[in-house]
């Protein structure tokens, strides 16, 4: 799916992880691969076709976006109640306000919280009304957290999980480094931990990863990591939609993911935002599946 973003290319995101083996790859790893599914989402020139007027991209895609994320929530759902642990593939990043809201609702069930790290060179919390692009992908974060749309926002409670899906204290931004200022403004009021890349120049990856995940880990169920790999530097990743300069460096993404895994917290992962279109010879999904390998315990020795 590739609605909520402004550049096309996105929704080839999963056929290039495919390309690069990424189930053969975890199989080898000794993981089982249950499925290997798509979730249909409608494209782009339909919906503005059906549209009138040209209303922009909240009026055009956001229902059918609420409506991708809510079937997609529905199979992380069922894949954390059967105890394996789903990897949604995007796609932009709207997709993680289906997959969060999904591990939201299972854990629901058990009386927990889901815990939340987002890897991300931005904040993805804008809401449709502050938002100065309209697109989607720079919201789930926000509707996560219970602001904006009512329906995208509660894709939670339709699977009878909680609403906000998360709580403002157990969310952790990490590699942040492009906020716009209605943005920072959410980020106070809301009380949403941000570790941007000076905290990473300053303190050190390895820091600040286990301060995510003693936040997104305390008093939760397990945690849930949501990939943008715009995160990365766009050295290592040039096939994203949205690169910002300065990011993580591939060592550091893969400590990163390494020390998820050593964490055995890891309850539902999310990679998004490949763009096969701007990547050159599938650099950028190569790195992504090597990063859900280390993520699923692929070691050096």
């Amino acid at each position: 799916m590739d609605l909520g973003a402004s550049r096309r290319g996105v929704d080839m995101g999963p056929s290039a992880l495919r390309v690069a083996d990424l189930a053969k790859r975890l199989e080898a790893l000794g993981h089982i691969v249950e499925t290997d599914d798509d979730v249909a989402a409608p494209l782009p020139e339909v919906l503005w076709h059906q549209a009138s007027n040209h209303p922009g991209p909240v009026v055009a895609f956001l229902p059918a976006i609420t409506a991708t994320c809510t079937e997609l929530a529905r199979l992380t759902a069922d894949a954390i109640r059967a105890g394996a642990v789903p990897v949604a593939i995007g796609g932009d990043h709207s997709i993680a306000a289906g997959s969060v809201a999904g591990s939201a609702a299972a854990l629901a069930q058990r009386g927990e919280r889901v815990g939340l790290i987002w890897l991300d060179a931005h904040g993805d919390i804008n809401t449709p009304a502050s938002s100065a692009s309209g697109n989607v992908h720079g919201m789930p974060l926000a509707h996560l957290l219970g602001h904006g749309d009512e329906r995208f926002a509660g894709i939670s409670a339709v699977l009878g999980g909680p609403t906000p899906a998360v709580l403002p204290g157990h969310v952790a931004i990490v590699g942040v480094r492009d906020l716009d200022e209605p943005e920072r403004r959410h980020l106070h009021e809301w009380g949403v931990t941000a570790f941007t890349m000076r905290a990473i120049d300053e303190r050190g990856l390895r820091a600040v990863m286990q301060d995510a995940l003693a936040i997104a880990g305390s008093g939760t169920g397990g945690v849930h990591v949501s990939m943008d790999l715009d995160w990365v530097d766009s050295v290592h990743a040039p096939g994203v939609g949205t690169p910002v300069a300065g990011g993580a460096t591939y060592r550091e993404a893969h400590l990163a993911m390494e020390i998820v895994a050593d964490s055995g917290r890891l309850l539902a992962l999310d990679v998004v935002e490949v763009n096969p279109v701007l990547d050159t010879q599938n650099r950028t999904a190569e790195l992504a599946v090597g990063l859900v390998l280390s993520a699923f315990g692929q070691r050096i020795i």
